[in-house]
């Protein structure tokens, strides 16, 4: 058997087709190698685009920590959106930005923030006062670590960074923010992303106490 198997596959691959998908296998096989993020695995993707031009019109605000202007260019993007923020965050314990996001929501803002479920388990947190003062959000536990720290606003401007809304973030940690205006390119990649996670995020219930929860300066 192990003859006329041999034989099989030599007299095959003499056609020019099998040798096209012989070779071709081994072309992915080199450029796709095997393991977790193999082309094979369920894990593969595929990234969303070749180097795409943004709009002209784009500007952008950039800060450090710590003593930077890193909060200040977060409360600004929460404080002049007129329609949607949605939020994605790691660790979320900051007053300020907390409190900026429901005064979005009293005013109108359809506002919705997705956080780590193991960084907040906490009572005082951001998560648990922004559900007890009616903001949608959910907590997500199906990674590792939920490191994401980024808010979208009005669908059209993004803001990245390493920044995560606390307060060591902008006294005594080295950090980041990035204020991109006017992106609604980068702006739909990271709601698609964002939607993805909220559909499989669960609800945070609210503390009907809102006096109970104490957060960060």
């Amino acid at each position: 058997m192990k003859r006329q198997f041999g034989t099989y596959i030599k007299s095959e691959t003499k056609s020019p087709f099998c040798r096209f998908l012989l070779l071709a296998l081994v072309f992915l096989i080199l450029t796709h190698p095997i393991g977790p993020f193999s082309l094979f695995s369920p894990f593969s993707f595929t990234p969303f685009s070749a180097p795409t031009p943004i709009s002209a019109s784009a500007t952008f605000e950039l800060g450090f920590s710590p003593r930077g202007q890193s909060l200040n260019i977060i409360l600004n993007g929460i404080r002049s959106a007129e329609d949607s923020i949605i939020v994605a965050a790691y660790s979320f314990t900051s007053r300020p930005i907390s409190t900026a996001l429901v005064e979005a929501h009293r005013r109108g803002v359809n506002v919705r923030v997705i956080a780590d479920a193991r960084a907040n388990r906490n009572r005082h947190t951001a998560v648990k006062f922004l559900a007890s003062h009616g903001v949608p959000v959910r907590i997500n536990d199906r990674y590792a670590i939920f490191h994401h720290k980024f808010m979208i606003f009005d669908g059209r401007h993004v803001q990245t960074g390493s920044f995560n809304y606390s307060a060591a973030a902008v006294d005594r940690n080295t950090e980041n923010v990035l204020l991109l205006r006017n992106v609604p390119e980068i702006a739909v990649l990271y709601i698609r992303e964002w939607l993805r996670l909220w559909d499989e995020s669960i609800d945070v219930i609210p503390i009907r106490n809102q006096m109970g929860v104490r957060l960060s300066y």
